[in-house]
């Protein structure tokens, strides 16, 4: 089970940072090049949607809590398989 909720962390958000930008181009002309992006969905995937989610109408205020939070969810999710193997027995 955990490496299906790994799966998903890893893969989930890239892919439909993937199909939105297909779908729906406009909206990520908010950013004025494309290594911005392109790194964002390498390394920040959920950051990377939640502010193209709430970049068009402007950020301020709570939406700069709702990207932060999708900050600490990809770090979290980059950081969480380190913390679990330091808890495995060594064979």
């Amino acid at each position: 089970m955990c490496c299906v909720i790994s799966i998903l962390l890893l893969i989930g958000p890239r892919a439909a940072a993937i199909i939105w930008s297909l779908v729906e181009p406009s909206r990520w002309l908010v950013f004025d090049n494309l290594i911005v992006p392109v790194l964002g969905l390498l390394f920040l995937p959920w950051t990377l949607l939640a502010y193209v989610f709430l970049a068009p109408d402007g950020i301020g205020g709570i939406e700069w809590v709702i990207v932060v939070i999708a900050f600490l969810i990809d770090i979290g999710s980059l950081s969480g398989g380190a913390y679990e193997n330091r808890k495995r027995k060594r064979g």
